[in-house]
């Protein structure tokens, strides 16, 4: 296994996926349901997740391809999406609130755990540009499964935990972390953007 491909991917996919903040977002959806419920959604939403997270990079690729997209041209358009994000996450004056229906549906490990909380837009841009740097590489390809696997199951448990993290950290605590991590994200995504220029020039 390459572990300078499994320690890039690790870190990236832990910058986007924010399995604290996506913990406090279950809390606040999954507040004052019954613990076989909590349980239902926890294990749906990171099974679902992950079967889309490897599917797009395995997958994506090929996609692109069809659609006639050069992989330079998606790393620029997801690096500026990618920045888009932290910048975000860095200036937002206040956490994303998850509005709550006076009925909420009744599976909501699809929408909006799965998607966008979890498997959104730049963790799905991150996951097909990573892919492709890896190529038909298998110590690469493992590198980045088992990267996958690791923060999902770190988002499973911070799911499991997620009443008391809300607890424990609260507003002020989840915004430090969201800005920290938003410029880790925003550096990556200039990577990315530059990355796509070179290839363009070469």
């Amino acid at each position: 296994m390459n572990k300078g491909m499994f320690l890039t991917a690790l870190l990236s996919y832990f910058v986007i996926v924010d399995p604290l903040g996506v913990s406090l977002a279950f809390a606040a959806l999954t507040e004052g349901k019954e613990d076989s419920y909590c349980r239902k959604m926890r294990f749906r939403s990171i099974f679902l997740s992950t079967i889309i997270i490897l599917g797009f990079g395995f997958f994506g690729a090929n996609l692109l391809a069809t659609l006639g997209i050069s992989i330079e041209s998606f790393r620029i358009a997801g690096g500026l999406l990618l920045f888009y994000a932290a910048f975000d996450m860095i200036t937002k004056q206040e956490e994303l609130a998850i509005e709550k229906p006076s009925h909420p549906p009744e599976d909501i490990s699809v929408y909006p755990l799965s998607f966008p909380l979890i498997a959104g837009p730049g963790c799905l841009t991150l996951t097909v540009l990573l892919f492709a740097d890896a190529g038909k590489k298998l110590e690469d390809i493992t590198a980045l499964v088992v990267a996958v696997l690791l923060v999902a199951a770190a988002t499973f448990f911070c799911f499991m935990s997620a009443h008391k993290i809300s607890h424990f950290l609260g507003e002020t605590g989840n915004n430090i972390a969201r800005r920290l991590v938003g410029v880790l994200l925003a550096s990556l995504s200039i990577q990315f953007i530059a990355d796509g220029i070179m290839g363009f020039i070469n």
